[in-house]
Parts: structure tokens; C-alpha cells; sequence
């Protein structure tokens, strides 16, 4: 049976261990063993930064033992994918694991800015701090887009399906 790591900043809501146990729970309906990053068990009974330290090592650990990642890349808290998430996907990618990341929305990340929030000059975007907005026909930065197998708009559920059919 293939572990899936299921990343994503779904960690932060209120009822983030019921998210877990279902992402668990849809992973096993298909076939796989779902690691969810508050399965780890961390002694919050210490200094801030060695919790911290903990929760980066329990992670890292679970990730290494999976052998895809399954990230929710939904803006959070602005125009970006969640930065844990991130780290957790070029992690993974750099050490070989299969990454598969889903979306609500996969239009061009260039669409996510409004027609006040860009402009154009000579072909190019650019934000409200004059800053160059990549227009490369994926969701998020290309780095992600591209270290991803796949990135599928819909639901952590719609992912399971997409590797099922790669997969078996």
C-alpha cells in the first residue's frame, strides 16, 4: 500500500484534526494510507522554537516515509499558496516523491489579479508595486506547477481519483 503525506494549510482550521482523519479515511476508500501532519505526536510542554524544531522534524520524517504528496495549493492568507506547503512539495520533489497538488480554481495565475490590481505594458504585467507578475498559463508560480506530476482543479477526493488511474 502507497502512503500518501496530505499537505496543506488545512492544519490551521478549527476542526483541522476531523479534516485529517477524513483525508485519512478517502485514502484508504482508495486504496492508500493517508499521513496527515497532526498525526505526529509533539510535546507542546516546551520552549516555542523547540516545538517548532519538533513539528518540522515529525514532517519531514512523514514525508520521507510517503511515497506521494497530496497539497491543497489554495491561496492562503493572499494570492499564494500556504509557504509550509510549498516547502513541503519542493521538499518532497527534490527527494523523489511523487507531488500532486489540487486547487478551487486552476485559471491562470495572471486572472487572480484584477483589472486594478495589474497593468500591462509591452506584452508584460505588472502589480501595483511594479513588480513583474509571471504569465506562464499555470495557477501558481511555475516552480510548484512544475515540480507537480499534476494539478488538479477540485478536491483532495478529486486527486485520490486522478493517481488512481494513474496508479492501478
Amino acid at each position: 500500500m502507497k502512503n500518501i503525506y496530505i499537505a496543506g494549510p488545512d492544519v490551521f482550521e478549527r476542526n483541522s484534526i476531523e479534516i485529517g482523519k477524513n483525508y485519512a479515511s478517502l485514502c484508504e476508500r482508495y486504496g492508500f494510507s493517508g499521513h496527515y501532519p497532526l498525526d505526529n505526536v509533539i510535546d507542546f510542554n516546551q520552549e516555542k522554537k523547540k516545538i517548532a524544531l519538533d513539528i518540522f522534524t515529525a514532517n519531514e520524517k512523514l514525508i520521507d516515509e510517503c511515497d506521494i504528496v497530496i497539497a491543497n495549493l489554495n491561496a492562503f492568507r493572499g494570492k499564494e499558496a500556504d509557504s509550509g506547503t510549498v516547502w513541503e512539495c519542493g521538499y518532497a520533489y527534490g527527494k523523489g516523491k511523487k507531488v500532486y497538488g489540487y486547487m478551487e480554481n486552476t485559471r491562470s495565475y495572471i486572472n487572480s489579479f484584477g483589472t486594478n490590481e495589474k497593468k500591462e505594458e509591452g506584452g508584460f504585467f505588472w502589480d501595483k508595486d511594479d513588480r513583474f507578475i509571471e504569465d506562464f498559463d499555470y495557477p501558481i508560480n511555475l516552480m510548484i506547477a512544475c515540480s507537480a506530476l499534476e494539478i488538479v482543479e477540485g478536491s483532495f477526493e478529486d486527486v485520490l481519483k486522478k493517481i488512481n488511474e494513474r496508479e492501478f
